[in-house]
């Protein structure tokens, strides 16, 4: 099966785990443990993913971690439990998605098939298959964003999907639905060139590229819960006794 962006037989790409922020939103659930390793049907919140990831073949995972990080260390230790092989990026302070990333890319490019690789918030719980993401190349695709339906506490999306590429909405035009960002994407480092090293955000990154045309994407219509307050928690809790 080839990549979105050349010929080239598909590989298995690495991937991280978002875990260093302090959960602020989730107080006081976070104020002693990590929003990692906060549970819902009887397991922690990164756990759901390692364990996806695994099952869709991805074994070679970097986490990063600032806020109680030792916690998740800890807990997790090398993956090898998990059948994963986790590599620690540990931060003093949280640096934000793309200065967590950028600290993160020695680990990331070391021994990987693939430049780019697959990222995902922790705090975020899906049934995506990861195993379905492309490679990207770094020249006609910086970044691969994967959409979910736009929840309760965020009706009117982020981005549209218009010919398979990701674009930001334009105030005046809103000729297609927009979708909210899942928290799950495929990034090439070429996306981070120039950056310098600190705190940051990736969207202004993203945004940038959408204006090259250089961030596809895909709409994802199963199951995917952004879990930022207590409240939602407990819905998740309340889903997977369900199941």
């Amino acid at each position: 099966q080839a990549s979105c962006c050349g010929e080239r037989e598909r590989v298995t790409l690495k991937a991280m785990v978002l875990a260093a922020g302090k959960g602020e939103r989730m107080r006081p659930l976070t104020l002693n443990t990590p929003k990692p390793l906060l549970q819902a049907g009887g397991k922690t919140l990164i756990n759901y993913h390692l364990e996806n990831l695994s099952a869709n073949g991805i074994t070679d995972i970097v986490i990063n971690h600032a806020w109680l990080g030792e916690q998740i260390e800890l807990l997790l230790g090398n993956g090898k439990a998990l059948g994963v092989n986790i590599v620690w990026s540990r931060e003093g302070e949280p640096l934000e998605t793309a200065g967590g990333i950028m600290h993160a890319l020695p680990l990331l490019q070391k021994n990987a098939d693939s430049a780019s690789f697959v990222c995902v918030n922790s705090d975020i719980w899906t049934d995506y298959p990861f195993k379905k993401l492309p490679e990207v190349d770094g020249e006609e695709m910086l970044a691969w964003l994967v959409l979910g339906d736009n929840p309760d506490h965020h009706p009117e999306g982020d981005f549209m999907l218009q010919d398979g590429k990701v674009q930001e909405p334009a105030d005046n035009q809103r000729q297609e639905p927009a979708y909210t960002f899942s928290g799950i994407a495929v990034y090439h480092p070429a996306l981070f060139d120039g950056l310098e090293p600190g705190k940051q955000s990736i969207v202004p990154l993203l945004k940038q590229a959408m204006v090259k045309g250089k961030v596809g994407g895909e709409r994802y219509k199963g199951q995917w819960f952004d879990i930022g307050t207590p409240e939602r928690l407990d819905a998740l809790e309340e889903l997977l006794m369900e199941r």
